[in-house]
């Protein structure tokens, strides 16, 4: 059977790219594969799909008992189909902390590193393939990186990461900070994404002293696209919390070039995790967190509840 890859729900650039690279290197050393998604990528990663040629993959809600697959990006089974642990798991590779949950039917490589991006860690595992992957994985790979590191500004970044992006731009002949800037202006434009959209756009469930949240990331050079909707979008958060079987949404809308997040606080419980996560002082609906940059290093780490 075709083996499928895919990466977490809500899929951002990296979590678009990296099914295809992989997929691409399976199919190179003779295992049939193909990339699949587990939601609408967002503006940014649509618009680097198509900067390299690629169709997204098709997006699919649940895998069959015995579906071969790689999981990329996320070991976190709250962010993979419902019946995952069904399926045949043949590898997980991922950049983020080990949550547990799933279950395997044999043993099975794992690789999970601290690097910023997963595309850094696929073309570390494909050794000299990499080198001579086509122009377009070479493309999806850079973006991914310079995605995942806010070229470059996130502390998530390690040198490896940045060695790597280097590499494939000076192969590709692009210019990093011409080509990030054409990223992150198509990641700003969220003018056509429902308060509801945006709140899911790159968010993941965490519990936190007991409490369920949604903690939702939007990351922008024209932050006042989004905060210009900040009545709307908090409007939208008990709603989505519902759905989603969470108690609380969390946004922080992170302003690329001023390096800070923008937290919206519609309520006391906000409120207090704000105070008690980043020492804020929280006067009014929203309070500015300087250097904060990153859920997966800054803002996941520090939640509180009180």
């Amino acid at each position: 059977m075709t083996t499928l890859v895919f990466g977490h729900k809500s899929p951002d650039t990296d979590s678009t790219a990296s099914p295809l690279i992989w997929a691409w290197f399976l199919d190179h050393v003779g295992e049939p594969a193909e990339a699949r998604l587990l939601g609408t990528p967002n503006t940014e990663a649509q618009f680097v799909a198509q900067r390299w040629g690629f169709e997204l993959p098709a997006v699919i809600d649940d895998v069959e008992d015995g579906q071969p697959v790689v999981i990329v990006d996320t070991n976190n089974p709250a962010e993979l189909p419902a019946n995952i642990n069904k399926a045949e798991i043949r590898a997980i590779i991922d950049h983020h902390k080990l949550v547990g949950g799933l279950e395997t039917k044999s043993p099975i490589e794992i690789t999970i590193r601290p690097v910023a991006c997963t595309a850094t860690l696929l073309f570390q595992l494909m050794g000299g393939h990499g080198g001579h992957a086509p122009d377009a994985i070479k493309g999806l790979a850079l973006s991914a990186i310079l995605s995942d590191t806010l070229e470059f500004r996130s502390p998530t970044t390690t040198p490896v990461d940045r060695r790597l992006a280097e590499q494939l731009a000076q192969d590709l002949g692009v210019d990093i900070p011409s080509y990030a800037a054409e990223m992150f202006a198509a990641k700003s434009d969220v003018s056509a994404f429902s308060e509801a959209e945006l709140l899911r756009m790159d968010s993941k469930e965490f519990t936190v002293d007991g409490v369920d949240f949604r903690v939702s990331v939007l990351e922008t050079v024209s932050p006042q696209q989004i905060l210009s909707r900040k009545d709307a979008l908090m409007a939208a958060m008990p709603q989505v919390a519902a759905e989603d079987g969470a108690q609380q949404v969390l946004l922080f809308v992170v302003d690329i070039l001023k390096e800070e997040a923008t937290m919206l606080i519609p309520n006391e419980l906000t409120r207090k995790v704000a105070e008690a996560s980043f020492g804020a002082t929280v006067s009014g609906d929203t309070v500015v967190l300087p250097g904060i940059m990153s859920r997966k290093k800054q803002i996941i780490p520090s939640l509180k509840v009180a």
